[in-house]
């Protein structure tokens, strides 16, 4: 649902959106998707988005049409510039290939071109099946990774930051960013912003600009 909404927000900026890897749920939904997003100041608009995102609303797989609460985590990380070294052993990395997964008939991939790369001392894993060539898949997972143990290192000198500089934050991990309330009333609510919108499907249609722009607004202030 998310990623149908950014879909569409990505589409209204003129922003290009490709799908790199998915895993359905076992009964409905997905466990994770991985997605790329290319445009001017994409990362600076989207990374506002992090953290964990509340979804309210009947389900469509409840027979008793039932109220059901469900989380979705989002990461935002931004991709690695070709000219930023970022250092990787290759002892530290056990890849694997697979068959990808397709819509069956004629798409269906018959070689093993999925690559699935883990980072051994830091158990980061990354999958990419986008592509019929193993080695473009496998390309693509690597800049993934490149990215991820970047956001990694990051986090480790902002850290440092906070403790030299005696800082807490009361936004982390886990913490719950914004609300997505279809019942019993409708609402789009940010948390750490406290902007909300009551046009709840105009928000499912890709309409985040006024959480984007409020959530700037804010973190500007904090600075």
């Amino acid at each position: 649902m998310l990623y149908r909404l950014y879909s569409r927000w990505c589409n209204s900026k003129n922003y290009k959106i490709d799908l790199l890897d998915s895993l359905e749920g076992d009964g409905a939904g997905y466990k994770y998707i991985t997605f790329s997003v290319v445009g001017p100041l994409a990362y600076g608009y989207l990374k506002c988005e992090k953290g964990v995102h509340r979804l309210v609303r009947i389900s469509p797989f409840d027979a008793n049409k039932k109220r059901h609460t469900s989380f979705a985590s989002i990461e935002v990380i931004p991709e690695v510039d070709d000219n930023i070294d970022v250092e990787i052993n290759p002892s530290d990395l056990k890849i694997d290939t697979y068959r990808a997964s397709g819509a069956g008939g004629q798409h269906v991939n018959m070689t093993d071109s999925a690559v699935r790369i883990t980072h051994i001392p830091t158990g980061v894993v990354v999958t990419c099946q986008k592509e019929r060539s193993q080695l473009k898949n496998r390309e693509t997972a690597m800049k993934v990774l490149k990215s991820k143990l970047l956001e990694i290192e990051l986090k480790k000198q902002e850290e440092k930051m906070k403790e030299i500089q005696g800082v807490q934050t009361d936004i982390g991990w886990g913490n719950q960013i914004r609300s997505y309330v279809f019942q019993p009333y409708t609402m789009v609510k940010d948390h750490r912003t406290n902007f909300e919108i009551g046009n709840i499907q105009a928000v499912m249609d890709g309409e985040i600009d006024g959480f984007i722009n409020a959530y700037l607004k804010w973190i500007k202030n904090k600075e």
